[in-house]
């Protein structure tokens, strides 16, 4: 269904090759780059360069060759922290060295900090006795079911020319279509984070808002993602590969979200992570499933120190929709349930944390009026608009991000108009220890006021909307 794609700004992948002395490091560097088995090869190698054109993804690849010797110990946890994969080896015919992939590798990894994909080769397979022969499931299993890092394993012969390519292509692909934010290899289930923008992504291809995917948005979704489109037949198939694992990942209408993401996952089980990978990056995200930096304006945000930043109407509209939309049974009250289905496109509700937590005036059910879940908006956008204005895109805004907030006037020229155009007004409450400061804030917020007193150990915000008397 797809073809590789090169990540937007990874312009070389290192891979450092590590493993006890004469596991055949260097023997393996050399026949991946030249093809050929060498008959005198150096204690250790200067970097290595693959050519871009070498794998189908296109990016050059250095492989890093290192000493195993006690007095290099520095040199190689310098070249370790500067991996973006490590291929760890050991040899088919020497079982210790095997052995000492848990006792020694994988620890010292941990120690030095490298959370990098790590890829487990056996070298010398041909010279592995016959007689001892045990699937490479059956003795990396414990392993990797203890160092989940590992992403891949294999068996190789530099001799005789077996699986040599494929053990950097592996290590490669594992750096540009990574398996850990994508994948729960525990529970075998898309994380949590990469479901958030897939289903943000069927949302946006929904052209129809009807939850499902019929064949023309599917082909459009392909056509987009993988630059071809999809023959009649082909929809057939992917459709009834779902139907037949999951009744209701298929309906009248066409795929729907539950059915999208049980691809997905199928792809990732099969190995082919590329695939999602792809579908992300083609939407603006990066390996960490958030929008990519580039996608939101920063330079919108400059402003003089006497000037704030406030959501503009057309954004406060769009938001007034959102709210009807979610607040399902139209009681003015958004339900906690509710405001997690908001941003349940977004990474995470950015407002289960302090300074928004707490901020706004809660309804008697606890849930948020619109007037509430505006303040919280407008709170965001005051104090982080760049934060705000991803969240917005997040949950789907439709226009021009830089339509969705402005630049305040100036306060000087407030004072010298002495009107001011702001909507949103920030007030700080001093006072010392046990003035009531907390007691004016929540009242502010429709709290009981409270006899015990309790002191604010952090900042606080109390974020409301205040009727002016004739506007």
């Amino acid at each position: 269904m797809a073809k590789s794609s090169n990540p937007e700004g990874k312009t070389g992948v290192r891979i450092v090759v590590a493993g006890d002395r004469g596991t055949g490091k260097s023997s393996l560097i050399v026949t991946a780059a030249a093809e050929t088995f060498p008959t005198n090869v150096p204690r250790l190698l200067p970097p290595t360069r693959l050519p871009e054109d070498f794998y189908p993804d296109r990016v050059p690849i250095t492989i890093i060759d290192t000493s195993s010797n006690p007095e290099d110990r520095g040199k190689l946890a310098e070249e370790l922290k500067r991996a973006d994969a490590v291929v760890l080896t050991y040899a088919c015919d020497q079982p210790e060295t095997l052995n000492r992939l848990s006792t020694f590798w994988l620890p010292e990894l941990r120690q030095l900090e490298v959370k990098v994909p790590v890829i487990v080769v056996g070298c010398k397979l041909d010279l592995r006795d016959d007689q001892q022969q045990v699937s490479l499931e059956q003795v990396m299993s414990p392993i990797m079911q203890q160092f989940r890092e590992i992403e891949t394993c294999i068996e190789c012969s530099a001799y005789k020319h077996i699986q040599i390519p494929e053990v950097f292509y592996y290590a490669q692909k594992a750096v540009l279509h990574p398996t850990g934010p994508l994948f729960d290899q525990e529970t075998q289930t898309l994380k949590p984070r990469c479901v958030r923008a897939l289903k943000r992504i069927f949302i946006l291809c929904d052209h129809d808002r009807d939850g499902a995917l019929s064949d023309a948005e599917l082909n459009n979704f392909q056509v987009k993602c993988f630059n071809a489109p999809l023959q009649p037949s082909e929809i057939v198939g992917v459709k009834r590969v779902v139907q037949d694992k999951l009744v209701e990942g298929v309906n009248e209408r066409g795929l729907t979200l539950t059915g999208f993401l049980f691809l997905h996952a199928l792809f990732i089980e099969k190995g082919r992570l590329e695939t999602t990978w792809t579908v992300l990056r083609k939407f603006g995200y990066n390996n960490d499933i958030k929008l990519s930096d580039d996608l939101i304006p920063y330079s919108s945000f400059k402003r003089a120190p006497d000037q704030s930043v406030e959501l503009t109407n057309e954004a406060i509209e769009f938001l007034k929709g959102v709210y009807e939309l979610f607040d399902s049974d139209l009681d003015n009250n958004l339900r906690p349930i509710e405001v997690e289905d908001v941003f349940s496109t977004a990474p995470e509700n950015p407002w289960n944390d302090a300074p928004y937590k707490d901020a706004a005036e809660k309804t008697a059910l606890g849930g948020l009026s619109l007037d509430a879940f505006l303040s919280e908006w407008a709170l965001m956008t005051l104090l982080d608009p760049a934060r705000s204005l991803e969240n917005l895109i997040y949950i789907g805004y439709p226009g021009d991000s830089s339509s969705a907030i402005r630049i305040t006037r100036r306060r000087r020229l407030d004072r010298k108009k002495q009107q001011s155009e702001r909507n949103v007004f920030q007030c700080f409450v001093f006072g010392p220890a046990n003035a009531g400061k907390s007691a004016l804030m929540n009242s502010f917020l429709g709290r009981p006021y409270l006899d015990s007193y309790s002191p604010t150990a952090d900042e606080q915000y109390a974020v409301n909307v205040v009727e002016l008397p004739g506007f």
